[in-house]
C-alpha cells in the first residue's frame, strides 16, 4: 500500500485498487482475448469477486509501482505490437489515476484465442 501525505492528510492506495487499474486498462488494449490467471488464482479471486484482478500482480511503493500481467491474445495479431500497446495501456491508466510511476509492465502470453468462444473457455478453465 502506498501513502502520500498531503497538507489536508494521508492518501493511501492499496495494490488492489492498482490491480484492478492495471486489469481494466488491459482489457481494454485492444488484441487482448482476456486475463489469464493459475487455476488457484482463478478460485480465488471468483469466490473473492476480484475477477477485474485476474492475472495481473503489483508490487507498490512510495511512489512507484512494478506490474505483471499474464495474458491470451487475439489469433492473428503480432504479439510484440500488441504488448508494447498494453504496455503503454496499462503505464498511462496507473499513472494518470494514482500519480505513482510505473517502473516496471512485464508481459507473459499464456495463450492465444481463435475467437471470443475460446477466450470465454480460457476464463472458464483458469
Amino acid at each position: 500500500m502506498t501513502e502520500e501525505l498531503q497538507q489536508e492528510g494521508l492518501i493511501r492506495i492499496s495494490d488492489d485498487v492498482v490491480a484492478t487499474i492495471a486489469g481494466l486498462a488491459a482489457l481494454e488494449t485492444p488484441g487482448i482475448a482476456a486475463m489469464s490467471g493459475g487455476i488457484s488464482e482463478g478460485l480465488a479471486k471468483r469466490l473473492s469477486g476480484r475477477n477485474a484482478q485476474r492475472g495481473v500482480s503489483v508490487e507498490v511503493g512510495q511512489v512507484e509501482a512494478a506490474i505483471d500481467l499474464r495474458i491470451v491474445v487475439q489469433y492473428g495479431i503480432p504479439i510484440q505490437e500488441v504488448g508494447r500497446s498494453l504496455q503503454d495501456n496499462v503505464r498511462e491508466a496507473v499513472e494518470n489515476m494514482t500519480g505513482l510511476r510505473v517502473v516496471e509492465v512485464n508481459v507473459k502470453v499464456e495463450g492465444v484465442a481463435f475467437k471470443d468462444e475460446e477466450a470465454e473457455e480460457w476464463n472458464r478453465v483458469k
